[in-house]
């Protein structure tokens, strides 16, 4: 797949559940967390933004700033933990409990691929087309799902780091210096982004558990 890191996000209030900590509810015997950060079993680091209870050593813990400041407020938590050379990063929930290793690949080759040269194409010269040129990619900063519905699934996703801390910045200074309560997609709008829809077999693995029926859900899925 690459050499990719991983930021897990695990630290939403779960309103809709009274409160619970949500990543830690169990879906086929394993908590929704431990679930997300087995799929991404091959980044390195893997950072996780919430909770830090029972995670494997090698995972890298902290809290947004402040506790509670919402998902971009924790990825800028999580992205402060990466090493300094790391170019690639998949952010996600800590909620996505049909999250595999597959569709983390998946992400990888589409980015991967999205910034490959295209075919060689005709160009137009003076003296008439002209083939053999290669035409440039469009650039891309990432790579997330999108549902049948055309709705992204920003939190589940690959980015490129530079791009994401860049995006970041900017937000910052526009809301005054603080990302507390920024939406998800006011950083994705400053972004180059690449949808991608769901082929492989087996369950969407950007669902996530907002209530206690999509934990059911999930659980009939994981049988």
């Amino acid at each position: 797949m690459g050499t990719y890191a991983a930021v897990v996000l695990a630290g939403g209030a779960a309103r809709r559940m009274g409160g619970v900590d949500k990543p830690a509810l169990s879906v086929g015997g394993r908590s929704m967390r431990d679930r997300v950060l087995a799929a991404v079993g091959d980044a390195a680091p893997r950072v996780l933004v919430g909770p830090g209870d029972g995670v494997p050593d090698d995972v890298r813990v902290t809290r947004e700033d402040p506790p509670g400041g919402g998902p971009v407020a924790a990825t800028a938590a999580g992205l402060a933990l990466l090493d300094p050379d790391t170019t690639l990063v998949a952010l996600l929930a800590a909620d996505l409990p049909l999250l595999t290793r597959a569709a983390i690949g998946d992400l990888l080759t589409h980015l991967a691929a999205a910034e490959s040269p295209a075919p060689a194409a005709p160009v137009d010269s003076p003296s008439g087309p002209r083939a053999g040129a290669v035409r440039a990619p469009e650039p891309v900063d990432g790579v997330c799902f999108v549902d049948a519905d055309g709705r992204r699934q920003s939190l589940c996703g690959v980015w490129r780091v530079d791009a994401l801390r860049a995006g970041l910045t900017g937000l910052a200074v526009e809301r005054g210096g603080s990302l507390a309560g920024a939406p998800v997609r006011a950083l994705l709008a400053r972004l180059r982004v690449r949808e991608v829809a769901w082929a492989g077999a087996g369950p969407p693995p950007w669902f996530d558990c907002d209530t206690d029926e999509d934990v059911r859900r999930a659980e009939e899925w994981v049988r």
